[in-house]
C-alpha cells in the first residue's frame, strides 16, 4: 500500500476517532462529578473555549500517535499538523459567532454540525499539506512542533485561569472555566 493510501486512512480515522471522543469529553467532567483532574481534558462549561478544547486534545493525542508512524516519510509533519490545528480551531469560532450574528444562538445540532466541520477542516487541510510537501524545514518543524504544543497548554492552563473575554465566557451559567 502507497504511503499516500494509508495516510489517507489514517487521516479517515482520525477524524472519526476526534469526533468520537470528542463529543465524549463533552460530558466527561460532570460523568466523573466534575473532578479537576479530568477538567483539564474535557468539556467544564458551554463557551466556545471549551468547544474549541473538544476538538483539540484528541486532535493533539492522535497528532502525536501518527506522528510515530509518518514523521519519516512526511517530513513536514508537524507544520502541516499545526497549520491543519489552527485553521480547524479557527473554524469553530467563525462559524459559531457568524451563524449567530445572522441567525441568533444557534441550536444544538448546528453546533454539533459546527464541530464536525471543525474536525473535517482539521483532516483534509491536514491531509493536503502532508501530501503536497509544503512547510518543510527544520524551523517550520520546530515551530509547528511547539505550536502543537504551545496549544495544548493553553486549553489545559485557560480550564483553570480563564480570561475574562467572551469566548470563555459560559453561555448558559455565565462563568469562566472550572469556576462555572
Amino acid at each position: 500500500m502507497s504511503v499516500r493510501k494509508s495516510l489517507c486512512r489514517w487521516e479517515l480515522a482520525g477524524f472519526l476517532i476526534v469526533g468520537a471522543v470528542g463529543t465524549l469529553l463533552q460530558f466527561l467532567y460532570q460523568w466523573t462529578g466534575e473532578n479537576t483532574l479530568v477538567a483539564a481534558f474535557s468539556a467544564v462549561n458551554e463557551s466556545t473555549w471549551e468547544h474549541m478544547k473538544m476538538l483539540y486534545v484528541p486532535y493533539f493525542a492522535f497528532t502525536m500517535v501518527e506522528f510515530t508512524v509518518f514523521g519519516e516519510p512526511f517530513r513536514n509533519f508537524f507544520a502541516a499538523k499545526a497549520a491543519a490545528g489552527l485553521a480547524g480551531l479557527l473554524t469553530i469560532p467563525t462559524l459559531f459567532y457568524t451563524i449567530g450574528g445572522m441567525f441568533g444562538e444557534p441550536p444544538a445540532w448546528m453546533n454539533i454540525a459546527i464541530f464536525f466541520a471543525a474536525d473535517a477542516v482539521l483532516f483534509l487541510l491536514g491531509y493536503r499539506l502532508l501530501t503536497a510537501l509544503s512547510l518543510r524545514g527544520t524551523a517550520f518543524q520546530i515551530a509547528g512542533f511547539a505550536l502543537l504544543w504551545a496549544l495544548m497548554f493553553a486549553f489545559v492552563y485557560f480550564t483553570y485561569r480563564p480570561p475574562r473575554l467572551p469566548l470563555f465566557r459560559d453561555p448558559t451559567e455565565g462563568g469562566y472555566g472550572v469556576a462555572s
